[in-house]
């Protein structure tokens, strides 16, 4: 069950920092130095000199002492009591289409991942974990939020949070990609309750923040046995949306693969010709049919793998379909049927690890691999030599990846995109 809670945030300073565009950020994780350069020089108090720190000796002292300092200078500053935050997005994902994603932000206890509490969906890797650690540790906050879903079939939890999103929103920016973030604190008891009761007998999905929960939980292991006093330690702040918010998409994340040997490139050949059926198609139509799946948005089973295939040279794109499914049970044994009709599991299991040699270890260090957020942005990367193929992937519906972490099985890295992402440095919780 989930056990959520109001926080008492830290937040920026409005009169301190100016328009607040200037000094938020996307998560640290998909920001590349030049990026990053180019927030700083946006304001010096740009959230990416604590979240993303480069300060030697130890980037990590350096981030706690600033983090503290603009406290102390009342950049940013604490809210006077607890209060849960309603959250919208207005957005046009990368299908064109406008939408609006409704949540809200809390802090939720920690709890090991199982049934009934909470469930990751993708694999995870030691280098984030221990860089994230290595921050929490000196900052003693939590500094960027955690995207979890949860199931609330009649919305009882908006609807709870809904009338104060009717005033003028508390914090109102638009990103870099045109996302338009709205935030509106409530701090009425009987709201409060209202959404905590919703939430009781719920477990939460992560959609996105793996590695900070399991950062979290660690540290807060480590507070323990340290003997720390306070519960602020067994909490992390997360932003929980609904399954059934009619603004949650999920977009898919293409694999590019680099120019594979002699020997890699004759055994994908000849399982394409064994096992696939294979379709020359125009670009438009591989877009349309990506689109047509991102429309379909549901899953009931059973669907066979298919994805598109592009090469670096000129030839048009392929459509390829799995035509025996008798395969998987020998690539995927003991996998249940939600994740052997995973068309990121099976391309893993199949082309790349059996046809191309792939392993995971060349998959988390992008090692020869690579991905890429639309069409474009694969073509372009075919086009300047940086890779030989790439593998369009249809989106993941969101009840596949629900039936897939019930299962108790983690997805590929990168299986799902779930868009627009959550902007770092609206809300900080400390754990002090």
């Amino acid at each position: 069950m989930a056990e959520i809670k109001p926080l008492q945030a830290l937040r920026y300073n409005p009169a301190a920092v100016g328009p607040l565009d200037r000094v938020l950020a996307p998560p640290y994780d998909v920001i590349d130095e030049p990026q990053r350069q180019a927030l700083l020089e946006r304001s010096p108090y740009n959230v990416v000199a604590i979240d993303l720190p480069r300060a030697a000796p130890d980037p990590y002292a350096a981030a706690a002492e600033l983090f503290a300092r603009w406290q102390r200078e009342g950049v940013i500053v604490r809210e006077s009591e607890p209060a849960l935050y309603a959250h919208e997005q207005h957005y046009t994902g990368p299908d064109g289409r406008p939408r609006t994603r409704r949540g809200f932000f809390c802090a939720v206890r920690l709890a090991d991942y199982g049934p009934g509490s909470i469930r990751p969906h993708e694999r995870t890797h030691p280098g984030p974990r221990e860089d994230r650690l290595r921050l929490m540790r000196a900052t003693r906050a939590n500094l960027s939020p955690i995207f979890s879903l949860y199931s609330d079939p009649q919305r009882l939890a908006w609807s709870a949070l809904a009338p104060a999103t009717s005033t003028q929103p508390l914090t109102e920016v638009r990103d870099e990609e045109g996302t338009d973030h709205r935030l509106w604190r409530i701090s009425d008891a009987d709201a409060i309750a209202a959404v905590r009761a919703a939430l009781a007998d719920r477990e939460l999905l992560i959609a996105d923040g793996h590695h900070r929960y399991e950062t979290a939980l660690a540290y807060a292991r480590e507070i323990d046995r340290a003997g720390g006093s306070g519960d602020a330690h067994h909490h992390v702040l997360m932003c929980l949306v609904a399954l059934e918010d009619p603004g949650l998409t999920v977009f898919p994340t293409h694999r590019l693969v680099a120019r594979p040997d002699e020997h890699s490139s004759a055994r994908l050949q000849a399982l394409l010709a064994e096992s696939f059926e294979s379709e020359e198609i125009t670009e438009a139509e591989l877009a349309a049919r990506i689109a047509s799946a991102q429309e379909g948005g549901s899953w009931s089973g059973g669907e066979r793998f298919s994805c598109g295939l592009l090469t670096a040279d000129p030839s048009p794109p392929r459509w390829i379909t799995l035509r025996d499914e008798a395969l998987l049970e020998t690539a995927l044994p003991a996998r249940s049927d939600a994740y052997r009709h995973l068309d990121t599991g099976v391309l893993e299991a199949l082309i790349l690890r059996e046809a191309l040699g792939i392993g995971e270890g060349a998959i988390s260090h992008l090692e020869g691999f690579g991905y890429a957020r639309t069409i474009a942005e694969a073509r372009q990367a075919l086009s300047e030599g940086r890779f030989a193929l790439a593998f369009i992937m249809r989106p993941t519906p969101v009840r596949q990846i629900q039936a897939i972490a019930a299962a108790g099985e983690h997805m590929p890295p990168k299986s799902t995109f779930f868009f627009p992402k959550l902007l770092t440095g609206l809300l900080f919780n400390p754990l002090f």
